[in-house]
């Protein structure tokens, strides 16, 4: 059933208004909340990231694996790219702008940051369905046991999707629990098997997206991503997740360990196109590069 959520306008500042619907339903919808130019130069920027990646074969980024697939033109693709931002002053500077920087105010009274360096950083998932594609969809899960696997007790956070293709509701994508993030830790932990589980369920909610949206989602909400029903060019998704923490600052580099969750969400060190070099050692830190062009 496609409950419907409310969605909002962002107008540069959180508003009382956003703090409670969050606070009540564990989501946000802002509707274009970027350009669709910006979307477009994001695009690029990203395309340019993949292709820099993939030539130097890297398959792990200060220790969180990347998902690699193949394209509907048989080549291949990253299907999951953690920390792009290391990769691009463009994303860098949208990470740390006014605006971004604003929806920490929504972990009030917590101190809210940008994850850049923490976590998995900024994450570019590309969801496409083609004949090799390892990414089409993604089980229900909550974000918040990630910081159990990292040793630390959970604390608040929010996972911030910015959206970079249109997405009717009819072509799957984000999928939500309303409410769930204030059911306690049985619900936490034991509502839905992680990751195996892709039953839609009766009470949830989806989003009809268009480019240039961002959702917010508590870190404690169930959610999972709903594989289209087409095929090629149509399919494709992509979205760029960026994590709002706070806590203990708890950084990443090309000496961090690949965490126990990873594993769990059945991504594969390496992916398709390096299944011989499953036992590659992290890469080492590498510059920021120049600005891509955009």
């Amino acid at each position: 059933m496609n409950h419907s959520l409310q969605s909002f306008t962002f107008n540069g500042r959180i508003e009382p208004v956003h703090q409670s619907y969050l606070k009540q339903h564990g989501v946000l919808h802002f509707k274009q909340f970027i350009s669709r130019s910006t979307v477009a130069a994001f695009l690029v920027e990203i395309r340019n990231i993949e292709q820099y990646l993939v030539a130097r074969h890297i398959t792990k980024i200060n220790g969180i694996p990347l998902k690699y697939g193949t394209g509907i033109d048989g080549r291949p693709i990253i299907q999951r790219i953690a920390f792009a931002s290391k990769y691009s002053h463009t994303l860098h500077r949208f990470l740390n702008s006014e605006a971004l920087r604003a929806l920490t105010a929504l972990l009030a009274p917590y101190e809210g940051r940008i994850g850049e360096n923490e976590k998995d950083g900024l994450v570019v998932n590309h969801y496409i369905n083609s004949g090799d594609s390892s990414f089409t969809r993604l089980g229900w899960h909550t974000d918040s046991p990630r910081d159990l696997f990292l040793g630390s007790r959970i604390k608040p956070m929010l996972n911030v999707g910015l959206h970079l293709d249109d997405c009717p509701y009819e072509n799957g994508g984000l999928r939500v629990l309303p409410g769930t993030h204030n059911q306690g830790l049985w619900t936490l932990f034991f509502k839905k098997k992680y990751f195996v589980d892709h039953t839609p369920d009766k009470n949830e909610a989806g989003f009809s997206i268009e480019a240039g949206d961002l959702t917010i989602h508590d870190g404690r909400l169930w959610h999972r991503v709903q594989q289209s029903p087409f095929t090629g060019e149509k399919s494709r998704r992509r979205v760029m997740y960026i994590p709002v923490i706070t806590g203990n600052y708890q950084p990443k580099d090309a000496t961090s360990a690949t965490p126990f969750y990873h594993q769990l969400a059945g991504i594969k060190r390496g992916g398709l196109l390096f299944k011989r070099k499953q036992k590659q050692e992290p890469q080492p830190a590498l510059p920021l590069l120049p600005k891509l062009n955009t």
